[in-house]
């Protein structure tokens, strides 16, 4: 079977094999928890680009997924007192709510156009953020809380931060590959051809409708299990998790990164976790970094110039026009030496 896998996938194989020794050559506090917050996003932003890149649909309130997920382990781990058991109830909880949320909201407006979709899970997030506000003997409000995570055995536990740190990035490869595997199947094809012309697609005899029902409710369990790690990685929760900023964070790094690439989000939210991190930490140096939102503007605009259909799909498209260019300079010498 390895002796198909494509080459790509070699590739991206090496580079999890890589990223697997950074926390031995740099293991400062600082630098762990700014990768695993890409590794976060990351997954979150593939989670996305399954309804934008690859379907098509469009939604604005995204987060609501992440929050749920958030806050089904931190409420669990806060109730069970930092147990194991808290924390696998937590992950269920978390998966199996942001999947009916998922299907319900799916069901309900998919057959509509993207826009009433986009709408309505605007409205559902900040529904879920009303009530996690009013809700305070559960959530505090929007005060939040913090709570403590179950203490890793043995070795793991003196390493607290780098097993954080390959947890976050074994499933960020786990879902990488399993995303990969999804849109190359059939099903993927299927999700394509409806992104590209659903009409065209029915008339083919395909039913739209489950399809698009079946990818909402794999990225909505996606971004949930993305919003488990959010918090157990920082042991706090409030409720900016079901933020519009966090939807257009998500939707800032699958553009940036490349729509309809899995790989694309997870360099765009490096970039954007980078510069995040980066810019505001430099207010210190001059006040101009103090306003370090306008700056980070600036980066997405060049990014958007230079990089057209993101970095991802900006080089793939040179790659295929090159590829494409190279055939056709063979092809007259060929019919040449036939004739």
């Amino acid at each position: 079977m390895m002796k198909h896998a494509e080459k790509s996938t070699w590739i991206y194989l090496a580079v999890a094999f890589l990223l697997i020794f950074i926390p031995f050559m740099k293991d400062d506090r600082w630098f762990l928890f700014l990768m695993i917050q890409i590794f976060v996003f990351g997954i979150f932003a593939m989670s996305y680009d399954l309804l934008l890149g690859y379907t098509g649909i469009v939604s604005f309130g995204h987060a609501m997924f992440f929050g749920i997920g958030a806050y089904s382990v931190a409420v669990f781990l806060d109730l069970m007192e930092a147990s194991f058991f808290g924390l696998l109830v937590g992950i269920i909880a978390a998966v199996l709510i942001g999947g009916f949320i998922a299907f319900l909201a799916g069901i309900l407006t998919l057959r509509l156009k993207s826009h009433y979709y986009a709408m309505l899970t605007l409205a559902l997030a900040s529904l879920f953020m009303v009530v996690a506000e009013k809700w305070r003997s559960v959530t505090r409000g929007s005060d939040g809380f913090t709570f403590r995570i179950p203490d890793f055995p043995g070795i793991l536990g003196e390493y607290r931060n780098i097993t954080m740190y390959m947890i976050c990035l074994l499933f960020l490869v786990l879902f990488f590959f399993g995303l990969r595997r999804l849109t190359q199947s059939p099903m993927g094809k299927v999700l394509v051809a409806i992104r590209e012309n659903d009409q065209r697609v029915e008339s083919l005899g395909f039913k739209i409708m489950p399809y698009k029902v079946i990818i909402s409710v794999v990225s909505g369990v996606v971004a949930s299990f993305a919003g488990v790690l959010y918090a157990i990685s920082i042991r706090f929760v409030d409720t900016s998790v079901f933020a519009i900023d966090v939807t257009l964070d998500a939707l800032l790094m699958t553009i940036i990164g490349g729509v309809g690439t899995l790989v694309g989000p997870i360099i765009g939210a490096g970039i954007i976790e980078f510069a995040h991190h980066y810019l505001s930490g430099l207010s210190d140096v001059h006040w101009i970094f103090e306003r370090w939102i306008i700056l980070f503007g600036i980066v997405y605009i060049l990014a958007v110039i230079f990089f057209p259909y993101g970095i991802v799909g900006t080089i793939q498209k040179h790659w295929v026009k090159r590829k494409y260019k190279k055939r056709n300079e063979k092809a007259p010498k060929t019919d040449k030496l036939a004739s």
